[in-house]
């Protein structure tokens, strides 16, 4: 039976670190969240989006400057705290069975990487009964659009959202800087370790050593008009369709805002729909199909 030593320590720690970072690494070069997220960089216990929803427009220079005043919209997007942590026994480092934790804290890797993309999820999911910056639902029917560049006069509305009975499929515009969700990073993952039983009340009551992982994020909604949902069948027709719905969004004073969606992301049971759809050259009896590579298609096994 091994005594623990501080070296038998330090090599578990140099191992869990090791088999961490590996699964976080691998796991996260695999992770969508990024490309469908402005990421902001938090500096605080939430922060407050009153630039969404407006932003000037590049205008011919005669005269003096016309100042554009930001609507204040005042959504506000609070971090979380999230954490995971494992417990090593004692008796399994004396016994010399750390072999078994090394799968162990590569899956705690994974799991911290993989975070990020199942809080986007949710989102995506719960976007007919959560609100956005203009106080619609982000998957809604009715945003308001307003007639005067300023945000005056009596709104219109524009959807996002077509009506059906399928499995929801969504196109989303990925070519700006401005996406229709955001991440926001407050505290980067963190491994940390209580090993010492003289200050973890912990290890000495309960003879055993814990490793956890935890970060500060949060992720709430973009712009609305970025994406779209449709619950249509996903064949040619519906996909023409969410298509121009898409490109004929406007914004404030009747603006085209020159949306062009560029992926598509759908979950399993749309996966061989989409695939025909955008990635068959030909289709039934040899004609030319119009939307082959008319978008990347995007599977996401998290999707309903």
């Amino acid at each position: 039976m091994a005594v623990i030593t501080p070296a038998i320590l330090s090599a578990l720690w140099t191992g869990a670190k090791k088999n961490f970072n590996d699964g976080y690494e691998a796991m996260v070069a695999k992770s969508f969240y990024k490309d469908v997220c402005t990421i902001v960089n938090s500096n605080d216990a939430k922060e407050t989006y009153d630039w969404l929803g407006d932003a000037p427009e590049m205008r011919e220079w005669i005269g003096d400057r016309v100042i554009k005043d930001l609507k204040a919209h005042g959504y506000e997007i609070a971090n979380v705290q999230f954490e995971a942590t494992i417990g090593v026994k004692a008796v399994d480092i004396k016994d010399d069975r750390l072999g078994t934790y090394g799968p162990r804290f590569r899956r705690l890797g994974e799991s911290a990487a993989r975070k990020p993309d199942q809080m986007v999820i949710d989102l995506i999911t719960g976007g007919t009964a959560a609100t956005c910056y203009d106080g619609q639902y982000f998957f809604d029917t009715d945003h308001p659009v307003y007639p005067n560049h300023d945000g005056t006069g009596v709104a219109t509305t524009q959807s996002n959202i077509t009506a059906g009975a399928g499995a929801p499929w969504y196109l989303l515009d990925l070519n700006s800087v401005l996406r229709p969700f955001i991440f926001q990073e407050r505290e980067k993952v963190n491994l940390v370790a209580k090993e010492d039983p003289r200050q973890s009340d912990h290890v000495f009551m309960k003879n055993e050593y814990l490793y956890g992982a935890d970060a500060r994020w949060a992720a709430g909604y973009g712009f609305w008009q970025m994406a779209h949902m449709s619950q249509a069948a996903l064949d040619g027709d519906g996909l023409d369709a969410a298509i121009a719905a898409m490109m004929g969004i406007e914004g404030d004073g009747n603006r085209k805002l020159g949306i062009m969606p560029t992926h598509l992301m759908v979950g399993a049971s749309n996966r061989a729909a989409a695939n025909k759809t955008v990635k068959v050259m030909f289709g039934e009896g040899g004609a030319s199909n119009s939307n082959y590579q008319e978008v990347e298609v995007i599977v996401n096994p998290f999707l309903p």
